[in-house]
């Protein structure tokens, strides 16, 4: 599977699930996590302590894997999207995403023209090193990678419709711990307050034609959120989906 082949399915309307890496840095995190049925995953490198090196090698192994693998960055910055995109990330979240102005720079660094201004170097692990037709190579890259927008504070969500509408963006994405903390109410993500949130980046989203979607630790809190609408989503993490499993065979095996 591709980005194009999951932009495709959101395109339908389909449901697409996939989960965060925030811990594990080894290539092998990715075929843990394909074989698992994922749909994709993304690698945090806002709060996630990675090198450059260490995410190159999971999304070398991803691409020759055919499994989808976006990168949350830690701020829009030419050389922080760049980087990323050369080493072949499928996509990319922005954090904390307030205005369209941010958006419009994360779509001028990430999109080649004439959408954005993308520096050129074909021969990298983007193109898996592979000799490409320039034009023809920039025109499906823009139209394959995905750019997703985190709404995580109120003024994100008041300028969520200028942030979605912003050409090249592809996803207005809710960060509900952040987002609850912004309204001062952290962790009730089922107040009046989240829920009126949650349908207006819905409303946005479907407005401009594009696609909404949500990170939850769990799934109790996502589900409401997939019944709303909501179809690119993440539920989880490395690290708890570790420590999930550990604790359930850990009370199994005493409770005998």
């Amino acid at each position: 599977m591709k980005m194009s082949d999951i932009k495709e399915r959101l395109r339908k309307g389909e449901q697409v699930l996939g989960t965060m890496i925030t811990v594990f840095g080894t290539p092998n995190t990715i075929l843990i996590l394909k074989q698992c049925g994922y749909d994709f995953a993304l690698i945090d490198c806002e709060h996630g302590g990675f090198t450059y090196s260490e995410v190159g090698n999971m999304l070398a192994v991803a691409k020759a894997a055919g499994f989808p693998v976006m990168v949350r960055i830690p701020e829009v910055r030419r050389e922080v999207v760049l980087k990323y995109m050369e080493m072949g990330a499928d996509g990319l979240l922005l954090p904390s995403t307030e205005t369209k102005e941010q958006a419009a720079r994360l779509v001028e660094y990430a999109k080649y023209a004439p959408l954005g201004d993308r520096g050129i170097s074909f021969t990298r692990p983007h193109t898996e090193f592979a000799k490409v037709n320039g034009p023809e190579y920039m025109a499906r890259a823009n139209a394959d990678t995905m750019l997703m927008c985190q709404i995580e504070t109120a003024k994100g969500v008041e300028n969520v419709g200028e942030i979605i509408g912003t050409e090249g963006i592809d996803c207005v994405f809710l960060g509900p711990n952040d987002l609850s903390n912004s309204y001062g109410i952290l962790g009730d993500y089922t107040n009046p307050v989240m829920k009126d949130a949650y349908s207006r980046v819905l409303a946005a989203a479907k407005a401009a034609g594009k696609t909404a979607g949500a990170h939850f630790g769990n799934r109790k809190g996502l589900l409401p959120l997939i019944e709303m609408g909501y179809t690119m989503n993440m539920c989880g993490a490395d690290a708890g989906l570790l420590m999930a499993g550990a604790r359930e065979d850990i009370a199994r095996i005493r409770e005998r």
